[in-house]
């Protein structure tokens, strides 16, 4: 790259953005998201989307990325990135994009994920003849040989996705969670009951609630976990003290986190207060304990 000016212009200008990395990720995790469409349909997986529906992920990656970081469309390709013609190309398997006979000599953005993995690479490129493998599919498009993979310029290689929980969950919890003969304010229930301390986003709270007002269903959760003293934690303030007191992860707008707790004693290492009272993480043959009335 160091001899390719206008590559390295666009490189250095998404590398100077603030938290790149992080966006990125975040950006094709709303892409999946949006295309799931779990609000309406309750998926929450690629396995469970059209054909149409998986080819459609790179142009909504390609929509998000340019909203994201503010990028101007192309004259000729997708984005204007430092004032450099840069087109956007996705693929499912990493080393698997299609570069089109208009893209050849072009500065080409990279992106890859997987889901199962939760991992995430983006990088940059000019294809050439040189680079590109002979064969052609039906319609021109070729692919990487091993020359142009081991060429590519890395903007990130193997970053963290913002997980998929759902995907992950085990299929005896995800069952549970899903399951259909409950209402949405009791599925909501049993995801903040059987998932604690990971992080709920709004895409999963959505999908599990199958309803327009699954923020609202979490905030009613919290009255009735309460008995068993699990607390639900929001973006407010107060609540992220408390869930960075507890050593959970700090949940931000947009994402819930759950945890048992009881009174703290002495010698405990994660403690919290709440009104009067000190709590902790409950350990999971601890007894049930009513939690906090407010926080």
């Amino acid at each position: 790259m160091s001899d390719d000016a206008s590559l390295k212009r666009a490189f250095d200008w998404f590398r100077s953005q603030e938290d790149f990395a992080r966006r990125f990720g975040e950006a094709i995790r709303r892409s999946f998201d949006e295309v799931f469409d779990g609000q309406r349909t309750g998926r929450y997986c690629l396995d469970q989307l059209t054909k149409v529906e998986k080819t459609y992920i790179g142009t909504k990656v390609e929509i998000i990325v340019q909203d994201e970081f503010g990028l101007s469309r192309g004259n000729r390709m997708d984005f204007l990135v430092a004032d450099q013609e840069v087109d956007a190309k996705w693929t499912m398997k990493s080393g698997a994009w299609m570069i089109p006979t208009e893209a050849v000599g072009e500065i080409c953005l990279c992106l890859t994920a997987d889901d199962n993995r939760s991992v995430f690479s983006v990088g940059m490129i000019r294809p050439d003849d040189l680079l590109l493998g002979s064969a052609k599919n039906k319609d021109g498009k070729r692919r990487f040989n091993d020359l142009g993979n081991q060429s590519m310029t890395w903007l990130v290689e193997s970053g963290q996705l913002p997980e998929n929980v759902l995907l992950h969950l085990s299929a005896e919890i995800r069952d549970r969670v899903l399951d259909k003969s409950k209402n949405g304010q009791q599925r909501v229930g049993d995801l903040f009951r059987l998932v604690q301390k990971r992080l709920i986003s709004r895409e999963v709270l959505l999908a599990v609630a199958h309803q327009q007002d699954g923020p609202k269903r979490a905030r009613d959760a919290r009255l009735s976990l309460r008995s068993d003293g699990i607390l639900i934690l929001g973006h407010q303030a107060e609540h992220q003290r408390i869930a960075r007191e507890l050593g959970l992860d700090v949940p931000e707008k947009g994402s819930w986190i759950s945890c048992r707790v009881v009174p703290a004693t002495k010698g405990i290492v994660f403690i919290t207060k709440i009104g009067e009272s000190n709590w902790t993480p409950a350990i999971d043959d601890e007894a049930f304990v009513e939690g906090p009335e407010s926080y």
